[in-house]
């Protein structure tokens, strides 16, 4: 990188059931930005889709990193976002937008296009990588055309369900099983259910978040997570491993109860560490992911004993210095200002790529 400063647009808020995660992550990589490297750029979105220019989060910065609140306000200053991308792309100043937003309308694609649309750099996977690997459904289609082993399931839509459906799902899947809707991050919307009534009820429960759901076998096992941080040739982290505190890793357990227990490394064999990594590399190119991304998988040694499953895919994983992506990085030698510079070298690395495949 050249010397000058790099206007890092953090985008952070957005319209899903993830918003508050979203504003929580945003404070800290706020404060750990250089600011020697980064002028910072605080856009939050609301839950109705607004952008603004995060004043609060602006005038804590100019104050001192110490001075942002733990979760950032995404109030302030309404703007266009066309018009603020457009000055972005025109202004001789180098600009790279961090997106630093969980689930629909943030993470799926959708955010990444207007992206592309405005010629900015950005972190992270582009449209494809990002919307296949955040609907769970079109995810395990291309992880299973691939040939990575992963529980068993299905996946429909609202208007084939039928009243028989919960019963049949229970006979193919087995009791209990996990049902998710298709588009969501952070267990918002999954339920364990342990009875065909309970497992109605769910899928019910799943299409209030998406109109497609995904009904997984209940998988008895260890949680094991990777972190990925690369282009062409990524970087795969040491695994960790997640202990739960609740019945499964569910939201409240995640940012409610703070009961679980992250084990860095986890405390599995050198043959199923190297096993793990080169899976998760596996899933990171067959899903066309870029930048970074969080590979989870199940460690199931008892019953069938299949080894390794893989659970999905996060491409913007949750970003606090206690979250496992970049605890997986620390503990692999990174620093947590690494990764950021990292993060932004990567979105200028590949939004060069892409600016040459596309001028003709």
């Amino acid at each position: 990188m050249a010397n000058e400063r790099i206007n890092l647009v953090v985008l952070f808020g957005g319209q899903s059931a993830e918003h508050d995660v979203s504003c929580t992550t945003a404070t800290h990589v706020l404060a750990a930005a250089d600011p020697d490297k980064y002028r910072v750029t605080p856009i939050g979105i609301s839950t109705e889709g607004e952008w603004a220019l995060a004043t609060e989060a602006q005038a804590a910065l100019a104050a001192g990193a110490g001075e942002l609140p733990s979760r950032l306000d995404p109030s302030g200053d309404r703007l266009s976002p066309s018009v603020m991308l457009g000055d972005a792309a025109d202004s001789p100043e180098r600009t790279v937008v961090l997106p630093l937003l969980h689930g629909p309308l943030g993470e799926d694609g959708t955010v990444q296009g207007l992206m592309e649309l405005a010629n900015v750099a950005y972190v992270g996977s582009g449209v494809l990588g990002s919307a296949v690997a955040m609907d769970k459904a079109m995810a395990k289609q291309v992880l299973a055309a691939a040939g990575v082993q992963q529980a068993r399931y299905r996946a429909f839509p609202e208007h084939e369900i039928t009243p028989g459906l919960p019963a049949e799902l229970a006979d193919e899947l087995g009791l209990p099983c996990f049902v998710k809707p298709a588009n969501m991050g952070s267990s918002v919307g999954v339920t364990k259910a342990k009875t065909v009534e309970e497992l109605r009820d769910a899928i019910h429960y799943a299409l209030t978040y998406d109109q497609w759901v995904v009904v997984e076998e209940g998988v008895v096992g260890r949680e094991i997570e990777v972190a990925v941080i690369g282009n062409e040739e990524p970087f795969v982290s040491l695994p960790g491993e997640i202990v739960p505190g609740d019945e499964f890793y569910s939201y409240d357990d995640k940012y409610v109860n703070d009961a679980s227990t992250g084990l860095i490394p986890a405390p599995i064999s050198p043959e199923q560490t190297a096993e793990v990594r080169a899976m998760a590399l596996e899933v990171f190119t067959a899903l066309r992911c870029d930048g970074l991304a969080r590979c989870d998988f199940f460690l199931e040694e008892e019953g069938p004993a299949r080894g390794f499953l893989c659970n999905e895919v996060n491409t913007m994983p949750g970003f606090t210095p206690i979250s496992m992506f970049p605890k997986m990085l620390i503990a692999s030698g990174m620093t947590y200002g690494e990764i950021i510079d990292r993060l932004v070298e990567l979105a200028i690395d590949r939004h060069q790529r892409r600016r040459r495949n596309t001028k003709h």
